[in-house]
């Protein structure tokens, strides 16, 4: 699977225990993305368009309506990098 430079990214920050939180307007449509690692820190490189993609190829999911986090395909999809724990 082809996953671009910022896909990547973010997919590597959530596999170490990220999240996505979503700000929603009244009509429950998403307004802006704020993706976070596991330290607490915000990536800029997350951003509307970006969150969709993810979501539209199942690489994040949120369960019980909580955070969006990474699944299991999305675990598989992301490429091992130097500062795993």
């Amino acid at each position: 699977m082809n996953i671009s430079r910022k896909e990547q990214r973010v997919l590597h920050a959530l596999a170490q225990g990220g999240r996505i939180e979503l700000l929603r307007d009244d009509d429950k449509r998403p307004v802006t993305v704020d993706c976070f690692n596991r330290d607490g820190w915000r990536l800029i490189d997350c951003d509307l368009a970006l969150f969709r993609k993810l979501r539209a190829r199942r690489l994040i999911a949120s369960a019980d309506s909580g955070p969006y986090r990474i699944t299991r395909k999305g675990l598989a999809a992301v490429r091992p990098q130097l500062d795993n724990r």
